[in-house]
């Protein structure tokens, strides 16, 4: 009689954890106030959706992207040019940063910064080297179609002759930062940017129509402190490249490296790896249901 008994119960405990499992998906689909593992599920599955995209269209939208982004060095030049040189135009004009991520972000369009969470916690959910593989391939596709871009897009500002001198000055004042400073510098700031965006990505499930608000304020944040963007600052690194007030080497190790490594580090050690942390004893609970079902 024990026996049956038992046996009954498991399949109770089988059932309720699947329907637990597809509660949760329901709450997935359709967030309200997510938790932290609600948070951690959606931003994991848009990650592993990622993954598996082809090579293909994460390259063109990730080219899409670079050339989008040179609007966070354009709308903030054109916002210096026309503000008077007074303590609060910075304040105002780094405001216009914010219009290339607005772009990107609400396009759905690839950038490096983003991918530092979303696809790293499929790989912290599923530590294999195929996934681990996967992650490799998507950030060298996208960082590569993202600088691609941005060296197209900044000769096209440079030599197209579509934006007056004083616009130029702005930009050359705006841009003369990214390669202002030694490495290790960089590479510090390049964290708090990292750190900054890699939150934005991780609070945006959240957020509901309050998205466009918190994309803004969160990039103004990294604009208004001269922190560095791989992407963003690769517009401006170019453009000085592109007129002679810098060098393909001052690109590479005084911007590019430090910044890339800076990224990196906030994006995925300083968020990633810390809020799959607080909700990992529930993702190995939630392995175990599935197991069990």
């Amino acid at each position: 009689m024990g026996q049956p008994a038992s046996g009954g119960g498991g399949m109770s405990e089988r059932g309720e954890g699947a329907d637990e499992r597809e509660a949760l998906d329901d709450i997935v689909r359709s967030i309200g106030r997510p938790d932290a593992y609600v948070l951690h599920e959606v931003i994991r599955r848009n990650g592993d959706q990622e993954l598996r995209r082809h090579g293909g269209a994460l390259f063109l939208s990730a080219f899409a992207a670079g050339l989008s982004i040179a609007l966070s060095l354009i709308v903030p030049g054109a916002l210096k040019a026309h503000l008077p040189a007074a303590e609060w135009s910075k304040a105002l004009s780094s405001m216009g940063y914010a219009v290339g991520f607005l772009v990107v972000i609400l396009g759905r369009q690839q950038l490096f910064t983003e991918n530092t969470i979303t696809p790293v916690l499929p790989l912290l959910h599923d530590r294999t080297p195929k996934t681990a593989w996967r992650l490799a391939r998507l950030w060298a596709i996208v960082l590569a179609g993202n600088v691609l871009a941005t060296a197209a897009v900044a000769a096209v500002i440079v030599h197209a002759g579509a934006f007056p001198p004083e616009l130029h000055a702005a930009f050359a004042e705006i841009s003369h930062l990214t390669v202002a400073f030694d490495f290790w510098p960089t590479c510090v700031k390049a964290i708090f940017a990292g750190w900054i965006i890699a939150l934005m990505v991780w609070i945006l499930p959240a957020t509901g129509t309050a998205a466009t608000l918190v994309i803004v304020l969160m990039t103004w944040l990294v604009a208004l402190c001269g922190l560095e963007h791989i992407v963003a600052g690769s517009v401006e690194a170019f453009y000085l490249v592109m007129t002679g007030a810098a060098s393909l080497h001052d690109y590479a190790f005084r911007f590019f490296v430090p910044t890339l490594l800076g990224n990196v580090f906030g994006g995925v050690a300083l968020v990633a790896v810390l809020n799959f942390g607080q909700v990992a004893p529930e993702v190995e609970e939630g392995k175990e249901a599935d197991g069990k079902a």
